[in-house]
């Protein structure tokens, strides 16, 4: 958390403590922060009048409040409320760091499976023609026809020249029945 203010800093902290107590999190702090201090110089006028100035100084008062071994969603609703209920003049900024197994790649396997017996044959209408991505010479025997290259522009006219050879080509475009008899285009 950051301010100008103490007072104000000194309040949000100790409510941001009694937030993270009624939701039984491990809170630590607040940890008060170096302070920033920022200082310049502005003539208070222009030309011959150099040594007429005027000095400011901005001092920004930061505390921390490290949460550890709160769950992912306790978390997440202690960060929610502190920002729905945030005080005048203070600044929030959280780091949130979560570990995992190592075994991460055969949970998101797992979770691609479940996702695909839930989603069933609508997840064939998804990527368009699937057949065609799964070996390396169809995807590139597809990237070397017309109709794919004049779609992403391999024909695209340089200065807003309109003589391109095979201007015409475009992918074909199928027609879906949507659920409410609606048909739209893919």
């Amino acid at each position: 958390m950051r301010s100008y203010s103490l007072r104000n800093l000194e309040v949000f902290a100790d409510f941001a403590m009694r937030a993270a107590y009624y939701l039984q999190l491990s809170a630590s702090g607040p940890v008060p922060l170096p302070r920033i201090t920022e200082r310049w110089t502005v003539p208070r006028s222009n030309f011959i009048f150099k040594k007429s100035q005027e000095n400011f100084e901005r001092i920004t008062l930061r505390r921390m409040i490290q949460i550890r071994g709160g769950h992912p969603n306790t978390v997440a609703i202690w960060l929610a409320f502190l920002k729905k209920y945030q005080y005048y003049g203070i600044g929030m900024k959280a780091n949130v760091y979560e570990s995992g197994k190592l075994e991460v790649a055969e949970d998101m396997d797992a979770e691609a499976e479940k996702i695909s017996e839930r989603l069933g044959d609508s997840l064939k209408l998804v990527g368009g023609k699937r057949g065609l991505m799964r070996r390396k010479k169809d995807i590139e025997s597809m990237l070397l026809t017309e109709p794919f290259k004049a779609q992403w522009g391999a024909y695209a006219a340089m200065s807003a020249s309109q003589s391109v050879p095979n201007a015409g080509l475009r992918a074909e475009k199928q027609v879906v029945d949507g659920t409410e008899g609606a048909k739209s285009v893919i």
